[in-house]
């Protein structure tokens, strides 16, 4: 397994900037905004996004950011992670939202495509994520049929079902950390499709195999795995509170849930799975830092688990949006017949990252096992 990176890493503030200014006949110009109003938006965006990285407080800094979104000079990100750090600086600016559409490698540089203000603009980032190079604008007929056929087909693949083996009744593996937030946020998208589809799929959640956040981590995934295993029907429903705030104790009690039973399950998992000892033997933990949780020790090695969170369906990795109706084509598209559950539609808003019920107005569209993890 890869050595996970430290997250939250402190980055100074670099950039660089080189302007080539087009000319284009004033008339043709004025007529070209006219008839593509959108367009004033980008160029708007794109001078508030130079600004800001020029003078702001920017997250294009001047080290580099590895596969997996930590600092480590000299190597490139992925187009997932360059796309989520530019949502992240946009948002921090307090200038309005903006989600991912999109990204794509184009000549040298990530092509990653924004909603802001209910449209969609191409912006241009360095490979290594700490550089905005600027905003592509068509000036001619000919570039602005070219774009929208270019955005016509990234459309029609956002909205193409996701390539999955197929099953009658599918295995949807979700692993998690539990205080992980990135995997409470897809936890939170994928309950509605759990609930909706019963048993016509076989949900699980499955834990990464190592911990992050501390001993209350490890203990809540004890506790839950407990809870999945022994008494199931109250599982999604426990979940589903303890997202809420993160509060153990009062969401055992709402939920019913038996805990006598389920304290012997837990101490008979820390006796099977050495999960108190693995924590107190730091020689023990992963790279010095992490400590070993190997309840689904297994399946982390079967399906080249990394980190939290990573979606598996019918044993192959496979990358979604994180909001309930993306979820659910995403499972629906594993079956060999859909049921009719498939064609309900569910909340397109993505759920915040962390504890709380908060979302966002549209889905990021960030592969589970490529895009923000812990891990």
């Amino acid at each position: 397994m890869d050595e996970p990176k430290d997250q939250g890493e402190h980055h100074e503030h670099h950039a660089h900037e080189s302007a080539h200014i087009v000319k284009p006949h004033v008339e043709g110009f004025v007529d070209k905004v006219r008839s593509n109003p959108w367009m004033v938006t980008s160029m708007v965006l794109a001078v508030i996004l130079i600004i800001l990285v020029i003078f702001g407080s920017s997250i294009f800094s001047g080290k580099k950011i590895s596969p997996n979104g930590s600092a480590v000079n000299g190597v490139a990100v992925t187009p997932e992670v360059a796309g989520q750090k530019l949502i992240t600086f946009i948002n921090s600016q307090g200038k309005g939202n903006a989600t991912l559409v999109s990204t794509a490698q184009e000549n040298g540089l990530y092509k990653i495509t924004v909603k802001y203000q209910n449209q969609d603009i191409p912006v241009l980032v360095t490979p290594d994520g700490n550089f905005l190079v600027g905003n592509t604008v068509p000036l001619t007929t000919e570039a602005n049929a070219a774009a929208a056929n270019t955005q016509q087909a990234n459309t029609q693949q956002q909205q193409a079902a996701p390539q999955v083996q197929k099953s009658d009744k599918p295995t949807v593996d979700l692993f998690v950390m539990s205080y992980c937030p990135y995997g409470t946020q897809i936890e939170k998208g994928i309950i509605p499709v759990a609930t909706l589809l019963k048993d016509k799929i076989n949900f699980n959640i499955r834990w990464v195999s190592y911990s992050m956040h501390g001993k209350n981590e490890v203990d809540e995934n004890t506790r839950q795995y407990c809870i999945e295993k022994e008494q199931n029907a109250k599982y999604l429903p426990y979940l589903q509170c303890f997202l809420g705030a993160g509060e153990s104790a009062s969401c055992l009690t709402s939920t019913g849930i038996d805990t006598a039973k389920l304290n012997a399950c837990v101490a008979s998992a820390d006796t099977q799975y050495n999960i108190t000892a693995n924590f107190n033997n730091q020689a023990s933990w992963l790279n010095g830092r992490y400590p070993i949780f190997a309840i689904d020790q297994s399946d982390n090695n079967k399906y080249g688990v990394q980190g939290s969170p990573t979606l598996v369906i019918n044993g192959g990795q496979v990358s979604s949006a994180r909001d309930p109706e993306s979820l659910l084509k995403t499972v629906c598209a594993a079956f060999n017949t859909a049921p009719s559950e498939c064609s309900q539609t569910l909340s397109t808003a993505s759920p915040q990252p962390g504890f709380g019920t908060a979302t966002t107005a549209a889905s990021t569209t960030t592969g589970t096992g490529a895009g923000a993890q812990c891990g």
